[in-house]
């Protein structure tokens, strides 16, 4: 038996690897956050695991598309998420943080997840918010001017950036929707991709290159992101002609793939060509009657925060229903 302390309660919760939950939720993200308020307050007896809280927007410097709140950092958004949870846990959710659920197995009404501490708990439900992870950019520069201009979310940091030239990189339908969303703010769009064809929609390639302060460039390789404090330019290869170039731009948004986080549900879930878990947009119910996911480590097709917490919701309503109704 293992003694965790709830933070925002005095009282001493013990956890029981044996003891049967109503639900687990897997994350520490929006989603994870709001399934684990909603919860709460519908009194389920349940697991919340995190490794930490805030999700990938932690690194955001400013949040600017977070319904209710004008502008918040990444930092501050991990903070408020954990303080929600913590308010409203009380004596049904139990939030282990520090751990990683590696495995989910089971069926129907008997699922099992193993942690990274070697625990394993068990429950007649599952929600896995597990969200993913960016693909990151290794060219060298990259790591040095993350969040100093280099970032991997245009929705929230693209008005940071207003009436500057930036570069986009990537020219799959995500590259071209995050330029899209720069035109409203920045000078000039410039777009990178190594490959020799965009990935795109060729309808979403026509139209936001119909922009006159906008320019795609094929078969360009990334060799260097550079700067002082902060990024001021990037150097690419033109791979056709082999020549160099260097590009004075005061930001760079990689959109070059998301890795799903689902590898403890492989084997148990089917998994999409990039490793989403299929749902089903009405109740967010995966192909596995029991199991629930909803965020980034779906299928869904938008990748935002306000709408992983609706889905999580949408999740919970269905997750309620489905034991108290079944």
């Amino acid at each position: 038996m293992r003694v965790t302390r709830q933070r925002a309660f005095t009282a001493i919760v013990y956890i029981s690897p044996s003891m049967e939950y109503e639900l687990i939720i897997i994350g520490g993200g929006p989603a994870a956050v709001a399934a684990g308020v909603y919860a709460a307050r519908k009194q389920l007896r349940t697991l919340l695991i995190a490794k930490e809280f805030g999700g990938q927007s932690i690194v955001s410097s400013g949040i600017q598309n977070w319904i209710g709140t004008i502008e918040i950092s990444g930092s501050d958004l991990a903070h408020t998420l954990k303080a929600h949870l913590n308010a409203y846990a009380g004596t049904y959710v139990t939030i282990q943080e520090g751990v990683t659920a590696d495995r989910v197995t089971g069926t129907t009404g008997n699922f099992s997840v193993t942690t990274s501490e070697g625990t394993t708990h068990v429950s007649k439900t599952v929600l896995v918010c597990s969200g993913a992870q960016r693909r990151p950019l290794t060219v060298p520069g990259a790591a040095e001017y993350d969040q100093k201009g280099l970032t991997y979310c245009a929705t929230c940091d693209g008005p940071v950036f207003s009436g500057m030239d930036v570069v986009v990189v990537g020219g799959g339908n995500a590259g071209f929707e995050s330029a899209a969303q720069l035109l409203a703010y920045v000078r000039n769009v410039t777009l990178l991709e190594f490959g020799a064809t965009f990935k795109a929609d060729p309808v979403t390639v026509e139209k936001v290159l119909s922009h006159a302060n906008m320019r795609a460039i094929k078969n360009a390789r990334i060799d260097a992101v550079h700067g002082a404090a902060m990024l001021t330019g990037i150097t690419y290869t033109d791979m056709t002609s082999g020549t160099t170039h260097d590009l004075a731009v005061g930001g760079v948004f990689v959109e070059i793939g998301m890795v799903p986080n689902t590898e403890l549900v492989n084997g148990l879930l089917p998994l999409n060509e990039y490793h989403k878990i299929t749902v089903d947009p009405r109740n967010q119910r995966t192909t596995l009657v029991g199991m629930w996911a909803a965020g980034d480590c779906t299928d869904e097709l938008y990748s935002q925060n306000n709408i992983a917490v609706g889905d999580a919701v949408k999740a919970i309503e269905d997750i309620y229903l489905y034991l108290r109704t079944a």
